[in-house]
């Protein structure tokens, strides 16, 4: 039998505790009525990104007073396999570095794959057709799963597999971080900039003792990186 949904009107974001994922969550509250989030556990080293969601949620709502109508629930899935599989630095293996394949060390194969197939699956049962990530190939580091034509061949896989609308809408993928920082402030002003800069966290390693302007973070694995030069970009323009 065929899942009915109706046109787009609910969301479900993929919703990490990060830059992207924070971003995404103020364009789905924009354009949709109905707003669940989805974060995963996986044994990530960064694990503290999953502490950030609650501030992020909580405190984004007060930002525009629709936005507290359209957040309904949260909800987290454990994912213990990745850890079990190991083999990349994001979950506690190694160094991060490039590697003979000319992918990262902290690419974690399958990682987005599950994340939108578990996502599509519980959007299935909760009434929700759109999936949103944050995955982007404009600026990234190089994980061929945040590639936009990955994600149209799972999207008909899904649709196929589920008889039912599946959706993949990657709002960040064709834009660079300095347009993320750009668009943030134009979805939610200086108050959700200041936000994603003092309750995000994109740093691979984890660390939340430093606090530089565009955030907390190492200042030095990839992650940190892209996220200060893309909001260096983004002041300087």
């Amino acid at each position: 039998m065929t899942q009915k949904m109706s046109a787009q009107q609910t969301a479900l974001v993929l919703f990490s505790g990060g830059q992207d994922s924070a971003v995404c969550l103020a364009h789905a509250l924009t354009h949709y009525q109905r707003v669940e989030t989805l974060g995963f556990d996986y044994g990530q080293t960064h694990k503290v990104e999953l502490s950030c969601r609650e501030n992020l949620r909580r405190k984004m709502v007060t930002l525009k007073p629709d936005w507290a109508d359209k957040l309904a629930d949260d909800h987290t899935l454990s994912l213990p396999a990745l850890a079990e599989i190991g083999g990349t630095a994001l979950i506690g293996d190694g160094e991060i570095t490039m590697l003979d394949n000319d992918l990262p060390s902290t690419f974690v194969p399958g990682r987005n794959l599950l994340f939108l197939t578990y996502g599509a699956a519980l959007a299935y049962r909760r009434g929700l057709h759109v999936l949103i990530g944050g995955m982007c190939e404009t600026d990234f580091s190089g994980y061929p799963d945040c590639r936009r034509d990955t994600l149209d061949a799972l999207q008909l896989a899904l649709e196929k597999g589920m008889q039912s609308q599946i959706t993949i809408e990657t709002p960040l993928m064709s834009i660079d971080k300095a347009a993320t920082w750009a668009l943030a402030e134009h979805l939610g002003g200086a108050a959700l900039v200041e936000l994603i800069i003092e309750e995000s966290h994109s740093c691979y390693r984890g660390d939340r003792s430093q606090r530089h302007d565009w955030g907390y973070g190492c200042g030095d694995c990839p992650a940190c990186d892209l996220r200060q030069a893309g909001f260096e970009k983004w002041k300087n323009a």
